[in-house]
């Protein structure tokens, strides 16, 4: 069993900046993706971005260039560093540990882009 636990939502005005963590414990192996996906209201979750244990990332269109995301092996972290925020980048933030069949998900973090 692997938990994740995400951090560091908040309220923020367009043009700012927020880093979101994800904190994973219990059984994770050497070899994983891990990722952040996001649910706006009235919409279904979507991908922002992933990392692989081998550090390759990909990201959705709507966030290159504005948003990176980053791994601490040692630490058990992902991080999600969000740049140049619009509010259509408001919705609950979700972090995802996967690895073969199996997934585990965070309760999410609320991140909200208003003036």
């Amino acid at each position: 069993q692997v938990q994740v636990v995400e951090s560091g939502g908040g309220l923020v005005q367009p043009g700012g900046s927020l880093r979101l963590s994800c904190v994973a414990s219990g059984s994770i192996f050497s070899i994983y993706v891990m990722g952040w996906y996001r649910q706006a209201p009235g919409k279904q979750r979507e991908l922002v971005a992933t990392i692989t244990s081998g550090g390759r990332t990909n990201y959705a269109d709507s966030v290159k260039g504005r948003f990176a995301i980053s791994a601490d092996n040692a630490k058990k972290t992902v991080y999600l560093q969000m740049n140049s925020l619009k509010p259509e980048d408001t919705a609950v933030y979700y972090c995802n540990y996967a690895l073969g069949s199996f997934s585990s998900w965070g309760q999410g973090t609320q991140v909200t882009v208003s003036s």
